[in-house]
Formats: C-alpha cells, sequence, structure tokens
C-alpha cells in the first residue's frame, strides 16, 4: 500500500544537523568534476543509465519493503485457525511491524543524514530481508510478534531515506518519473504480496507463504544494492539531537501539522481495520471463500492508483478541505455497503473505502510538505509516524472489534474514526472561514 512515504517531501535540507566538513565536502565535490552552484547539472537525468539504474533500484526497494511490510496480513484466518489464537491476537503480526516502522522512522531518518541514504537503505533491506527468513520458524505468536516488530524498525530506514536519496541526485524536472517508479513499487509490493501469499497459503500453508515473501524480497534487495549508483551529492551531517528536537517541537505546536497528522492517522485506522479484518469475514460463514480468493481482494488496490491520481485534480477544483470531505463520504457510503450480505455488495465497499483512503491520504501528506517551511523531513517523517500508528490501532482494535461481536463493530469503530476525521476537517473550515471573516478576506479553501 501506498503510505505517507510516498509522499515525503523532496527536501534534502539536513535540519537538526550540521556539517561534518564543509571543506572536505567541497573537495570531494571537485574530485567529481562538481563545481559549487552546478550540481542540479551532473545530477541524473532521463536518458542516462544512471537514472534508469536508480529508478529500477528504487522499485526494487518499494517492492521489498511493502511486501514484506504486510506479509502476514492476507494470513491472518490461516494463522488464527493454525495457532489457536483469536483474531485480535494475531492482528499484532501486522501491528506489531507497523509500530516498529512508526518508532523507528524518525530517528533513522536522522541517522541517515550522517551515514547516507544508499547505506542507510542497502542496511535496512539486509536487515529486513534476514528477519523475513527467520519468520517461517517462528515457534509460537509471539516469536512471530517479536520478529514482526524487529522487522518493521528495520524497513522505517527505507521511506526515512528514499525520497532524500532521490532529490539529491536526481534532476529536479524528471524527480516526478522516479518518485513515481519508487511509488509503484510500494503499491506494488503491498498488493502482490498479499496476494502471492494468499494463493501459496491455499497450497502449502502460511510458513511457506512467508518464505515465498522472503526469498522474492531478497532478489528486490539484491537488485537494489547492484543497481542503485553510488551517491554523489550527498554531504555527512553531524548529528544534532538538541536541533532535530526543537524542529520536532516546533512542528508539534503549529495546528496545521497536527491537524493534517490527525487526518493521516484516523484515515489509515480506517484502512488497517479494514484490511485486516476482511479476510476473516471473506473466507468465514458469511461467504466461504478459499485462502486464495480472499487474499486476491488486494487487487483492490489499483483502484488506489487512480485515485491517488486524481487527488491532485480534486484538489486543485475543490480546495484541501473539499477533497478531504469527499474522501470521507466515498469511503463512509463504501463502509456502509459492507455491511451487506452481498459479495458484490462487500467487494463494491472496498473499492470505495480504498478510493477514499487513498484520496484523503494524498491530499493530507501533500499538505504536510506545503506546510512545513522548514524541517520538511521531520514533518514528513512525523506524518509517517502518525500514519502507521494508526495502521497499529486500526488493525488491533478492528479485529478485538470483530471478535466481540463481527463485522458490524469493525465497520462502527472505522465509522467513528471518519467521523472524527471530519470534524477536524469540519473545525478547519469553521477557523478558516471565522480567519477571513476578521481579516475582510475571501475564506481560503486549503488550511
Amino acid at each position: 500500500m501506498p503510505s505517507a512515504d510516498t509522499k515525503a517531501s523532496t527536501s534534502t535540507g539536513p535540519v537538526g544537523a550540521v556539517p561534518a566538513d564543509a571543506e572536505t565536502s567541497h573537495k570531494a565535490e571537485t574530485a567529481d568534476g562538481i563545481g559549487p552552484g552546478d550540481t542540479e547539472s551532473t545530477k541524473l537525468r532521463p536518458g542516462q543509465a544512471g537514472y534508469r539504474r536508480m529508478s529500477l533500484a528504487l522499485f526494487a526497494a518499494g517492492l521489498a519493503a511493502f511486501g514484506l511490510l504486510y506479509a502476514t496480513q492476507a494470513l491472518l484466518p490461516t494463522i488464527s485457525a493454525d495457532l489457536g489464537v483469536t483474531a485480535d491476537q494475531a492482528s499484532w503480526t501486522v501491528s506489531g511491524a507497523t509500530i516498529g516502522l512508526a518508532v523507528a522512522v524518525l530517528p533513522l531518518s536522522a541517522l541517515s543524514e550522517r551515514f547516507g541514504r544508499r547505506r542507510m537503505m542497502a542496511v535496512s533491506l539486509t536487515v529486513a530481508v534476514a528477519l523475513a527468513l527467520l519468520l517461517p520458524f517462528a515457534p509460537s505468536l509471539g516469536w512471530l510478534i517479536a520478529l514482526r516488530v524487529a522487522q518493521g524498525a528495520a524497513i522505517a530506514g527505507i521511506p526515512a531515506s528514499a525520497m532524500a536519496f532521490l532529490s539529491e541526485e536526481v534532476r529536479a524536472k524528471a524527480l516526478v518519473g522516479a518518485v513515481g517508479l519508487f511509488v509503484a513499487g510500494n503499491s506494488i509490493g503491498g498488493m502482490s504480496g498479499r496476494i502471492l501469499t494468499g494463493w501459496v497459503t491455499q497450497a502449502w500453508g502460511w510458513r511457506a507463504a512467508l518464505a515465498a515473501v522472503g526469498m522474492t524480497s531478497l532478489l528486490c534487495a539484491v537488485a537494489f544494492c547492484v543497481l542503485a549508483p553510488r551517491a554523489r551529492h550527498f554531504t555527512p551531517q553531524a548529528a544534532n539531537p538538541r536541533a532535530l528536537a526543537r524542529t520536532v517541537r516546533g512542528h508539534l505546536a503549529n495546528s496545521l501539522l497536527l491537524r493534517l497528522y490527525a487526518i493521516g492517522l484516523l484515515f489509515m485506522t480506517v484502512f488497517g481495520a479494514v484490511y485486516t479484518v476482511i479476510g476473516y469475514r471473506l473466507v468465514g460463514d458469511s461467504f466461504g471463500l478459499s485462502q486464495g480468493l480472499a487474499g486476491s481482494v488486494f487487487v483492490i488496490y489499483l483502484v488506489g492508483t487512480a485515485s491517488s491520481a486524481a487527488a491532485g485534480r480534486l484538489t486543485a477544483r475543490l480546495g484541501r478541505r473539499g477533497a478531504l470531505y469527499l474522501a470521507i463520504g466515498t469511503a463512509t457510503t463504501g463502509l456502509l455497503l459492507s455491511l451487506a450480505a452481498s459479495l458484490a455488495a462487500v467487494i463494491a465497499g472496498l473499492v470505495l473505502i480504498t478510493a477514499g483512503f487513498f484520496a484523503g491520504h494524498v491530499v493530507a501528506s501533500g499538505a504536510v510538505s506545503r506546510t512545513a517551511t522548514t524541517g520538511r523531513a521531520q514533518a514528513a517523517a512525523l506524518y509517517q509516524m502518525s500514519y502507521y500508528l494508526g495502521s497499529s490501532l486500526g488493525g488491533a482494535v478492528g479485529a478485538l472489534a470483530y471478535r466481540t461481536a463481527g463485522w458490524g463493530a469493525t465497520a462502527v469503530f472505522a465509522l467513528g474514526a471518519l467521523g472524527l476525521a471530519a470534524c477536524v476537517t469540519l473545525y478547519a473550515t469553521r477557523r478558516a472561514a471565522r480567519d477571513a471573516s476578521l481579516s475582510g478576506s475571501p475564506s481560503p479553501s486549503g488550511d
């Protein structure tokens, strides 16, 4: 699934850090033939072999990262049956990984400024894949969850570094295309990983499915390490925890950023709840689908690709808040449809939930980068933390609600989260109208 990192700022200003050695950095640039103020002309551009290698390397990294992150989500009904655990207990194999990522993304983004984006991504992929190859041998649910938490923390190094790596090494005019391939890798990795595990589980069990994801991700990790060009425009920065803390405190004191973080968390709470639990409903007595068919429902993620692309046009036409209202309404309609006893209605509901979620996420995450005038990397990392905490919350509470009172309870929980998102947006609307009234200017639509 596309995530907050997919829209992270491309600003590479090392807020919270100071140059390690400016003179050494300048000499290194001269040795590479890069003159002061002329770095843009030496960056990668379409048509160059280095640009193609960079794009493919980041695609492979995104494919591996998000295939691994949600590897157990489609397997939850089978894990529950095999290990004799409830839906809410099994859901922690997903929520644990996203909590690990949420906690680690900010410190790893700071470390990438010291040790380099490419190195951080390579190490993260290596550790995440090594843990993936251990997962099939987990003797109990507790071990499985512990390994998944560690794996999520390792994966965090990829979204923490990817956008900065691209913006430092690729020309500004070519950046959108390169970022697009990374985003595509995220989306395809999240979708294909779930579909692959569903069918492999049906044939050979969930442990074999996790092994298949691990081996696929190993190939992607090797491709990244082989293809990713060396960094030519990275300057190491010495860590400055106090400056980093000041930057973070400044973002958390910004009321607009706080609203955007809350909206990202609430949208992802809905999405995490729905897709963590839906497999139980599809393979259960209500519909009785096979594990493979239930896993294939994640092909609906392709709807998210279309709604993500449309989100920019919607924002231009309706304004930020108008686009958010539309996204909330679309997801709400989908949740109400999902309550029906018809499989066709449930699938249609999932389509609308997915479209609404991706549109809302794109609007909120894109607004973070535009709102933060300084420390954009840290602002984006805080959004990612909120976003993945929402995924953890949605998966854990949504599964508990399902175990307690079935799909209806999960849907009510998700509707409550959408209601809160609507309240946050309504507050912003009224505040903008009040400010406009005091200033005598038209109410802006972008707050």
